[in-house]
């Protein structure tokens, strides 16, 4: 029975997959009910708490979106990218990934692909390179970040065990320095893919269209002549004031009156208020962003998704442990395998985190290899679905990112397991170097 029920938990991931959007989070809700009404599993925890996290940043993300903050930080990283083209390979992930780690959301790359994609067809650099990993990147920066609902998962999940001192800050702190060195290492791996860009036989065949040599030609320069307001620069100070504030009181726990997961809801939510009352943006604006948008969809596709696998994983506890104990009590890292892959499944950090770690704990892994084991939920690069990844490939106009005949052999999947596995390495150091229990 357990196959068949693991069966279709993974047929209902892949069909939720497909549908994109909040499909994942109604073939959740549907394996739920099949778990509890025809194979009468007991009902498994719904990711509260993780849910009105996401709902908290991402209203106060949306607050700065409708202030014009987060066109102004675009517009820093746009600079930043355009004065560097020949490092752009190197500079253009660190870019996606500290704007991913300031703002909480990897939504914010959406505007840079196109100015990376651009300035490296202008300086003949192959955007393939920069492109695959500054997406990548971009991901990385939510687990590095200490107000995503993924590393506040992380926390919640570690925070059960006995004597666990590890909190916000030391997670931070082992997976954010990880995971440059880790991008690093996807950057020396990007800048050897493909031909170089004046012997790809692709962009030479472009170049014989007079419209896109005329696009593609000349020095790339700086096309941000948008100004921006002090409302908006107010907005971006006022929410950065909130991530340091939930540094803060990860630091101090003793300044707390609540758990941290209520510490940090209440700040995201008063930095909402403080950009209705400061920057005078409008209430109603907020729900109609973006970023609002693409948050509550990611939500509704947590609440199922994870509400399905907690139900699964619960009701079969036991039998996990039994048989994985032996195997992962002598190769301990092949759970960081299990959580990659599912990652590469759910299409969701957070989703990831709450589905497979608590088992985890339940083998016995100890929490601080399970953070050095956290940059694996960043594995929903592999299936070349994701929209970040999509939306990169139609952006360089030269071809040069794509996708392969078998699928998982496409630009992104060499940078990428770069970047995780060696992140997951040095953590690994890290964690064990500076928190290790004697």
């Amino acid at each position: 029975m357990f196959w068949l029920q693991l069966l279709i938990l993974l047929v209902l991931i892949l069909i939720g997959a497909r549908l994109k959007g909040v499909g994942l989070g109604f073939m959740g809700a549907l394996g739920t009910l099949i778990y509890v009404y025809v194979f009468n599993l007991p009902l498994g925890k719904a990711p509260i708490d993780v849910m009105l996290i996401i709902l908290c940043v991402i209203s106060a993300a949306a607050s700065l979106q409708a202030a014009g903050g987060l066109a102004y930080l675009v517009s820093l990283a746009e600079k930043i990218i355009r004065k560097n083209p020949a490092s752009i390979t190197f500079i253009a992930p660190l870019v996606t990934f500290t704007f991913t780690l300031l703002a909480g959301t990897a939504h914010i790359c959406y505007s840079l692909l196109p100015i990376i994609a651009e300035v490296a067809a202008k300086k003949r650099i192959r955007p393939e390179r920069p492109l695959s990993i500054a997406v990548v990147a971009a991901n990385f920066g939510i687990t590095a970040s200490p107000i995503t609902a993924a590393t506040i998962a992380m926390y919640s999940e570690i925070s059960l065990v006995p004597g666990n001192q590890l909190g916000i800050v030391q997670i931070v702190s082992i997976v954010l320095p990880a995971s440059i060195v880790g991008i690093f290492a996807g950057s020396i791996v990007a800048s050897f893919i493909g031909v170089n860009l004046d012997k790809d036989p692709i962009f030479l065949s472009k170049m014989k269209d007079p419209a896109f040599k005329a696009n593609t030609d000349g020095e790339p320069t700086n096309q941000s002549k948008q100004t921006h307001t002090w409302q908006a620069k107010l907005s971006v100070f006022l929410f950065l004031s909130g991530v340091f504030a939930v540094i803060l009181f990860g630091i101090n726990p003793q300044w707390r009156r609540t758990s941290m997961v209520e510490s940090i809801q209440l700040i995201m939510l008063s930095v909402v208020l403080l950009n209705v009352a400061f920057v005078k943006i409008k209430a109603t604006d907020i729900a109609s962003c973006s970023i609002f948008k693409t948050g509550t969809e990611a939500i509704v596709s947590i609440f199922g998704v994870v509400w399905m696998s907690n139900t699964f994983i619960n009701a079969h506890t036991q039998f996990l442990t039994d048989s994985l104990q032996p195997i992962v009590g002598a190769y301990p890292w092949l759970f960081a395998l299990a959580v990659f892959i599912m990652a590469a499944l759910l299409f969701s950090q957070t989703a990831t985190v709450k589905a497979i770690m608590p088992l985890g704990l339940q083998l016995g892994i100890l929490p601080v290899n399970l953070i050095a084991m956290f940059p694996a939920v960043n594995g929903d690069f592999v299936i070349p679905s994701y929209p970040t990844l999509v939306a990169a490939i139609n952006f360089d106009k030269t071809g040069t990112t794509k996708v392969g005949k078998f699928l998982i052999n496409h630009s992104f999947i060499l940078p990428g397991i770069t970047l995780t596995f060696v992140s997951m390495i040095v953590a690994y150091f890290i964690g064990n170097y500076f928190y290790a229990t004697p």
